[in-house]
């Protein structure tokens, strides 16, 4: 029977620097073969508490493991578990591609029958069989972050850690990064730190939202929109009595606003934004309601809110939370 207990698990960690507390009791787990994206402003402590739980750097107390191993206890175990691609991620540029990673198997004790093959493998994976000849220091960015993650995932690891991935990456190679990592789904669990939202969204099962060293947040992305912002919002295109609109609107939700009114084309329609406090839908009775009153309609459709919108909301309720507390309570 396969193991089901979590990939990584924290409790109560915490982290000071001379005084100054980088990680503040943070506790979350990740499920075997998750893809997880971890999100916070400069200074939430993301890259500390990646460097925490790949054994690069101790807590002052909490709890990690992973897959049953304590960080803490277990170090060497726990290295041989995760593949770990830094920020930034520092290569030898004067090495082939084809022999850094031979070097890294050898170091990662991968048997020598079995490398040559892996390293066949992981560069097909990363679209760089045509390169494994080149010296590293002549690849291009895209490149070489690639190399970081045939590396990060050359012994098999189950868990793979990666600080910013894709940054300073053009948009052609943030989407092969981004099928990389989505190609990893299932097979090993994944942990990314990120301020590219779109493509946390896009790659990430889960998200984390990470602010003052705690969670904020956590969830799928459609289930972060429901918690974070709740409510829903709408665009209306309509033509008709637009100041007894609002009592209309409010006879069908009382919660339901308008926002925001734009002039009136040459046609007599005019763009509306409408929120409401309920998440469920509610385009069907807000259209029913304008035709039985002989509004003109010409579209009604519900706004998306984004992740960097739940993002902003999560942060910005820790930061009110902090700093007016009465605000939040009220």
């Amino acid at each position: 029977m396969p193991d089901q207990s979590p990939a990584i698990e924290v409790s109560h960690l915490v982290k000071t620097y001379a005084g100054m507390t980088a990680v503040a009791d943070l506790s979350f787990t990740v499920a075997r073969g998750e893809i997880i994206g971890l999100l916070g402003p400069n200074g939430a402590g993301k890259s500390t508490t990646m460097r925490i739980l790949t054994g690069y750097l101790p807590a002052n107390s909490g709890t990690v493991r992973v897959c049953g191993h304590s960080v803490a206890s277990e170090p060497d175990a726990v290295k041989r578990l995760i593949g770990y691609m830094p920020e930034n991620n520092p290569l030898p540029e004067d090495m082939r591609v084809s022999e850094y990673l031979y070097f890294r198997g050898r170091l990662k004790e991968i048997p020598r029958r079995k490398l040559g093959p892996r390293i066949d493998e992981v560069l097909e994976l990363c679209d760089l069989k045509r390169n494994r000849h080149k010296i590293i220091g002549q690849l291009s960015k895209g490149y070489r972050q690639r190399v970081g993650i045939a590396e990060a995932i050359l012994a098999e690891p189950p868990v793979i850690i990666m600080d910013e991935p894709t940054i300073g990456l053009d948009p052609h190679q943030i989407i092969i990064v981004r099928d990389l990592i989505a190609g990893l789904r299932g097979r090993m669990t994944v942990i990314i730190s990120s301020h590219i939202l779109p493509e946390i969204e896009m790659t990430c099962d889960r998200v984390l939202i990470i602010n003052r060293g705690r969670v904020v947040a956590q969830g799928s992305p459609a289930d972060l929109r429901r918690e974070v912002l709740g409510g829903s919002a709408y665009t209306l295109v309509v033509a008709g009595d637009l100041v007894a609109l609002p009592a209309l609107l409010a006879g069908v939700e009382p919660t339901l606003k308008i926002t925001a009114t734009g002039a009136p084309d040459a046609a007599g329609f005019a763009t509306l934004s409408l929120s409401a406090d309920r998440a469920d839908e509610l385009g069907e009775p807000v259209l029913l309601a304008l035709v039985a009153h002989r509004y003109r309609v010409r579209a009604l459709s519900r706004a998306q809110p984004t992740l960097e919108d739940v993002f902003l909301a999560a942060t910005r309720r820790t930061w009110d939370a902090k700093h007016n507390p009465a605000s939040v309570s009220a």
